[in-house]
């Protein structure tokens, strides 16, 4: 069985999508068998991986509303060892069709659970913020990464977000687990970025993760040729931070 990983903020621009994106990407560098999952109608995981997202025929949406299969919206190979199921605008209207389906909150969930064995990990990008499909995606998780900006308002949102994750796992997804939260945008030239990591350290009871990915202009470049950073720049600072954090993943499970 896979291990479902959502990566979740409703707070946007903290590197959500980035994450996703090369998180799953240095895993299947690694020789595990991936699969990511664009549940943000921007559908910018789907672009980040090289994929024209105005093109795709067969997206989540499809999927979702039981248009078309699994098999018939994966993209298989999109990297070595790593498929997509991609997003693009049509998933916004979504919202309003999935309101009269029953039990839409474990959409997401029972497709997985048909799948899941194929996959050492599946990683579901949510939208920034806390609507039905972010909904849909922690009902279906086993766990959540939650990545956090090195800026004043790093904890403004993480509230709320914590709210909702307690209501979801005593009501709908009670195996669900925070894997832990992720620094991001992280810059040693500046003391804020210091101050920031040892004040949530401080105020939050959660695992936070060793690895931290700092500014870098490589990883900021790579989604606009549609690539991992690891495959634009294997030896940036960025690229180098992602496969710290893989490795730290891969030991974590055990």
């Amino acid at each position: 069985m896979g291990r479902i990983i959502v990566v979740a903020n409703q707070k946007g621009g903290v590197g959500k999508t980035t994450t996703t994106i090369n998180l799953s990407a240095s895993l299947a560098s690694l020789g595990k068998q991936v699969l990511v999952i664009d549940m943000d109608p921007q559908g910018n995981a789907t672009s980040g991986f090289g994929v024209d997202k105005n093109e795709v025929e067969n997206s989540v949406y499809e999927l979702l509303l039981g248009l078309k299969s699994v098999d018939e919206c994966l993209m298989p190979k999109v990297f070595k060892n790593l498929s997509l199921i991609p997003s693009n605008i049509n998933l916004a209207a979504a919202e309003m069709e999935l309101i009269e389906i029953e039990r839409r909150e474990y959409l997401l969930r029972d497709i997985l659970a048909d799948i899941s064995d194929r996959y050492d990990y599946i990683f579901v990008d949510c939208p920034p913020s806390l609507s039905l499909l972010t909904i849909n995606s922690l009902c279906a998780a086993d766990s959540l990464i939650i990545p956090v900006q090195c800026e004043y308002y790093a904890l403004e949102g993480l509230t709320q977000l914590f709210q909702t994750v307690q209501l979801v796992r005593e009501r709908l997804n009670e195996k669900m687990v925070i894997e832990g939260l992720l620094f991001t945008m992280y810059d040693q030239r500046t003391n804020l970025s210091q101050e920031v990591v040892e004040n949530v350290k401080e105020n939050v009871d959660i695992y936070v993760f060793k690895s931290i990915i700092p500014r870098n202009i490589r990883l900021a470049e790579a989604p606009s040729y549609g690539l991992p950073v690891i495959e634009y720049d294997r030896k940036s600072a960025g690229a180098e931070a992602y496969m710290k954090l893989a490795k730290e993943l891969i030991r974590k499970k055990k």
